[in-house]
């Protein structure tokens, strides 16, 4: 199965029947390279990027500035440290699982609700750690 294929059949899904819909999603290798996105997802800048893999490898570090992707600021909320990392802005937000070998970007809004984001991310992020990926 491609990235693209990961992205467009396990993230942008309809979830849990609803009709509703991630806003935008995407599969990045941990030295910052787009692996699959959807055609929604923000460009990004590579320092974004790095700050992102610091907090994965010392929580908390974002927590003060904020977490940035392109362009777009989300406070940083509870995640599980060293694994996920969660943001809110407004009514939506952000959802980072962090894999052996990759991040899984889920971007959502409204009707979508975090738990339904966090859900989709963290199904195929825990899927792809079991496939040693």
């Amino acid at each position: 199965m491609s990235w693209q294929t990961y992205v467009d059949e396990h993230l942008m899904c309809d979830i849990e029947g609803t009709g509703h819909h991630l806003t935008a999603a995407a599969i990045v290798g941990q030295d910052g390279s787009i692996w699959a996105q959807s055609s929604s997802f923000p460009q990004f800048k590579p320092g974004e990027i790095n700050g992102i893999i610091t907090d994965f490898n010392e929580p908390g570090h974002l927590a003060p500035t904020g977490l940035h992707l392109g362009g777009t600021k989300y406070m940083v909320i509870q995640g599980e440290p060293g694994a996920v990392i969660r943001g809110k802005k407004g009514a939506g937000g952000i959802t980072i699982k962090k894999t052996g070998q990759a991040l899984i970007f889920g971007i959502y809004d409204e009707p979508v609700t975090p738990g339904q984001c966090n859900m989709v991310v963290e199904r195929l992020g825990d899927y792809l750690t079991d496939q040693g990926l």
